[in-house]
């Protein structure tokens, strides 16, 4: 890394405007910018690659024999699954540095609305709007009261810091809230976080993966929020849909295959969920024949839990801390833990 004036080769392969590049410059002076919006790593020269210190793409990677003066990849994306099959992520001498921390707050407000439309019936209430059929009062009394959220209990899996924001929402509700995380704590390291300071210690049970089986009896809504790595992979699965309370509901904003999706159709048809909502899938886009589209006891959207209003904004935020890091020798906020997976 750099601590002195020397110029830094700057790359992004993102379409971003002039201002935004130009507030860069505000912080590092010296920065030497480089725009060039390509899908595949062949569309930049040879000569460009090899002047590179700092890339900021989402999913354009060199070879790292090209790319000799390459130092540190701030990704345009929370996950890191795209790049662990690349030779970029056993390249030890350059630092990944992700996008987390940017949509806590509007993650958690979807999970709050998923999770409210669910305890409301929004699947039911759906299908009788598309019917144009006003049910009976003693109909809505036997199947549209809603479900219990004051005094529930979520278990959010993936507890981090979309995790701890929801937290904040959902304790507001009245619901008793469990984090289950890898080591039953905070994750180490330097991170950016958009979330809102939340008094989590009286307000949160927080237990290590390894005890998730035990918390699930108690679980009126589980809440997905883990990245992609071969630990993640399918760890929801049908023997832990069923160790759920029955009647549970659970809320997916991960990535696809970390919630089996035939999990969730046996315990919807056997009646051991109520609904689920689903923001990702195994198969993106979700085919046309999916059974998904049509599933009268499922709310689907097309992954867009982590759309952040203010994604500009608060990205050059995060790119501006971590370009004055990089100059100082400073450790990098939200770099990827390559043993971890994420």
């Amino acid at each position: 890394m750099s601590g002195d004036a020397r110029p830094i080769t700057y790359l992004t392969t993102l379409d971003l405007d002039d201002e935004w590049l130009g507030a860069l410059v505000k912080v590092c002076p010296n920065i030497d910018i480089r725009r060039e919006v390509v899908t595949s790593a062949d569309q930049i020269s040879a000569d460009v690659w090899a002047q590179t210190e700092i890339l900021h793409t989402s999913q354009v990677f060199p070879d790292p024999a090209a790319a000799p003066a390459l130092r540190w990849i701030q990704l345009d994306t929370s996950g890191v699954e795209h790049v662990v099959g690349h030779p970029i992520w056993a390249e030890q001498r350059v630092a990944i540095t992700t996008l987390g921390g940017i949509a806590p707050v509007p993650m958690a407000e979807y999970v709050v609305m998923s999770l409210l439309q669910l305890a409301h019936h929004q699947p039911q209430l759906d299908a009788l709007r598309r019917a144009k059929s006003w049910p009976s009062a003693a109909h809505r009394l036997a199947t549209l009261t809603p479900l219990p959220v004051d005094g529930a209990t979520v278990v959010i899996v993936g507890y981090g810091r979309v995790g701890r924001e929801c937290a904040r929402l959902l304790h507001a509700l009245g619901m008793r809230v469990v984090g289950v995380n890898r080591g039953g704590g905070r994750r180490e390291g330097e991170v950016f976080d958009t979330g809102r300071a939340f008094a989590e210690r009286d307000a949160v049970r927080v237990v290590a993966v390894s005890d998730l089986d035990s918390v699930l009896p108690e679980t009126d809504y589980l809440v997905v929020l883990t990245p992609s790595t071969p630990e993640t992979a399918g760890m929801i699965d049908a023997a832990r849909i069923a160790r759920l309370k029955r009647g549970a509901c659970v809320v997916n904003a991960s990535r696809g295959g970390v919630v089996l999706e035939s999990a969730l159709l046996e315990g919807l048809a056997s009646g051991q969920l109520h609904y689920v909502s689903l923001d990702v899938f195994e198969d993106e886009p979700l085919p046309p024949g999916s059974v998904w589209w049509d599933h009268h006891s499922a709310m689907i959207t097309p992954h867009v839990a982590g759309l952040a209003p203010r994604y500009a904004e608060q990205a050059l935020s995060l790119l501006s801390a971590n370009l004055i890091r990089y100059r100082e020798d400073r450790p990098l906020l939200n770099r990827a833990d390559r043993a971890a997976g994420y």
